[in-house]
This record gives structure tokens, C-alpha cells and sequence, in this order.
């Protein structure tokens, strides 16, 4: 479907737009509607997805169904510790015949950029992506070059095998929207999936349910989801907890605050509604607030430990009604 003006397009319209793309992916990744979910949220937002997970679990497949549901480019980037900026980024090289430099874009030039395993990069390579990240845009040689419109990272890590990787600053954790796992598929999904033959045969025969110039307009029309100052206010109170909560050294910053009320309007539009209620806040918490929060231990299992910090937060503020 097609819109005259930027103006037409609705929240209505908007909330059509992502269940069809969310129909259209779990054609490919079955048994992970949630996931989906929070993942379309965070391209309605104009956010990123940091993927952590054992490898073999669709990552990468989700990555490409994206790309592919809303008729955009994907790239993907496989993330080594020689991998230098100007491999991502692009840059400069020298014609003979002309004598000038010609600007050669990167793999970031894209829609979905796919990096994987993003941990075994050093942080050099790693912060090339903070600027894009934050701002949409790469300065190269002085010159300032938007990224594609919409723009979307979707990051890959494998929690178990930490030899040969590089952790990730907190400066570029924190602008990540969400931190997901896929998980293991149910068996009866397995056993489809064996049926079919995989998700890359799904894949093949995916087609485009939308379009990139309808993912732009969503993100515009995000800010027109209704946010009670009860619930901006329960926000806070969830972020404030997390600043000096025991075992922590550094809670939410104010761009985690942000990030989190962009994905609750994002996910009221997917539910439907053009107001957020008090429960997207709670829903969406732990896998929007719980990476950016640095603990006082580096143990094993610190992300869980993360996480349940945050549950207890959350469970001790009491919902605005």
C-alpha cells in the first residue's frame, strides 16, 4: 500500500505493516515469536539487536528474512581480530586514469548490516560502529556520509567461547536497544524444520511484505504514541534503581532511558494501540536496560546475574495506575 504524504501514514497503518513482517518471519524462524517481536520493535525505533547465542541457532537467516520481508539490502560482516575500520566503513581509493580519489562505501552502506560474532573484532574496528550506530551517519576523510534510511545492526556474539574475542566497550554496548537470545526450537519445530529442510530453504522463497520507505515512516510516526508522565516517571524509577543497586558500578544512562521509551511505543504500536500502558515498561526492561548495567565481578555468568538485578528492581516499584 501506498501513501500520498508522510501524514497519512498512521499508527493503524503502522501496526498492519509489523504484523505482516512479523507473519512473514516466522515463516523462517519458527517457535520465537517473542524474539520477533522485540526484534521488529527495535527496527521500528531505529534501534540495533545484539544477538547472543551459540552458533547454529538462525541468527544470521534472521538477519537476511529481515532484510528480505521489507525489500532492503542486508550485508553481512564476518568480525576478526584483523579486521580493520576501512573494511567496514569503506574509503578512498586512487584512480590512475583520472588522478582523483573515489570514495569506495563499505559493507555498512546497507539496510541490515549482519556482524557477526562482533566480539573477535579489536575495539578500533568495534568503535567504527559507534557513530553509526548512534547518529546514522560515517565521517570519512572529514566528509560526513548518511547510512541507508532504515538502518538497522544486527550483532552476533557466542556467550560460551571467549577465546580470541575482545569485550565490548560499554560505550557501544549501551547503544544497542535490545540484547536477545533465540534459544534452542522446540522439537515439534525441530522436527518441522527437518521436514522442510532448514530455514534457508523458507528463506528462498520468502517475498517482501513491506517496503524500506514504510519502516521510515514507522519510525516517524513513533512519536505520536501517547506516554502518560505517570508512566515516564515509572521509567525513571526503574532507571534510578539501577544506579547504586548492590553489585552494580554503573547503572542505566539517560540514552538507555530513551532507548527504552522509543521500544515502548514501539511495541504499543505493535499491540495495536497508540498509547503505552505500564506493562510494555515492565515487559520490556530487562532485555532493553539489563546489558548496559557493569558489575562489580567479571564472572561467568554475569549477564544472568544482570538480569535477575533488574527483575528485582523491577518487581520492587509498583505499577502506576
Amino acid at each position: 500500500m501506498k501513501y500520498e504524504t508522510e501524514l497519512d501514514f498512521t499508527v493503524h497503518d503502522a501496526s498492519a505493516v509489523l504484523k505482516r513482517l512479523l507473519e512473514n518471519l516466522e515463516s523462517v524462524i519458527q517457535g520465537k515469536r517473542d524474539t520477533l517481536e522485540l526484534i521488529l520493535c527495535c527496527l521500528a525505533s531505529a534501534g540495533h539487536v545484539l544477538l547472543e547465542d551459540i552458533p547454529g541457532t538462525g541468527k544470521t537467516t534472521l538477519a537476511k528474512a529481515l532484510a528480505r520481508s521489507i525489500d532492503g539490502s542486508c550485508k553481512r560482516v564476518q568480525f576478526t581480530p584483523d579486521l580493520l575500520p576501512t573494511d567496514l566503513l569503506g574509503g578512498s581509493v586512487f584512480n590512475p586514469t583520472t588522478g582523483d580519489f573515489t570514495f569506495k562505501p563499505g559493507p555498512i552502506f546497507t539496510n541490515v548490516l549482519v556482524a557477526d560474532e562482533i566480539n573477535r573484532a579489536s575495539s578500533r574496528t568495534q568503535s567504527a560502529l559507534l557513530e553509526a550506530m548512534g547518529e546514522q551517519q560515517v565521517t570519512l576523510d572529514g566528509k560526513t556520509r548518511p547510512l541507508h534510511s532504515p538502518f538497522m545492526c544486527v550483532a552476533t556474539q557466542n556467550p560460551i567461547d571467549f577465546y580470541g574475542t575482545f569485550q565490548l566497550p560499554e560505550a557501544q554496548l549501551d547503544r544497542f536497544y535490545v540484547r536477545l537470545t533465540l534459544g534452542y526450537v522446540s522439537e515439534a519445530d525441530e522436527l518441522q524444520l527437518l521436514r522442510t529442510g532448514g530455514a534457508l530453504n523458507q528463506l528462498e522463497k520468502l517475498e517482501p511484505v513491506a517496503t524500506a520507505e514504510q519502516i521510515s515512516s514507522i519510525q516517524k510516526v513513533l512519536q505520536t504514541v501517547k506516554v502518560d508522565e505517570s508512566l515516564l516517571k515509572y521509567l525513571l524509577s526503574i532507571v534510578k534503581g539501577t544506579r547504586g543497586a548492590a553489585g552494580i558500578r554503573l547503572g542505566v544512562s539517560t540514552r538507555g532511558s530513551l532507548h527504552l521509551a522509543a521500544m515502548a511505543r514501539a511495541l504499543a504500536i505493535m499491540r495495536g494501540r497508540d498509547f503505552v500502558i505500564p506493562e510494555d515498561l515492565k515487559y520490556l526492561a530487562v532485555p532493553v536496560l539489563a546489558h548496559r548495567l557493569v558489575s562489580d565481578s567479571q564472572s561467568t555468568n554475569e549477564s544472568q546475574q544482570k538480569r535477575i538485578t533488574l527483575e528485582e528492581i523491577v518487581d520492587s516499584i509498583k505499577l502506576p495506575r
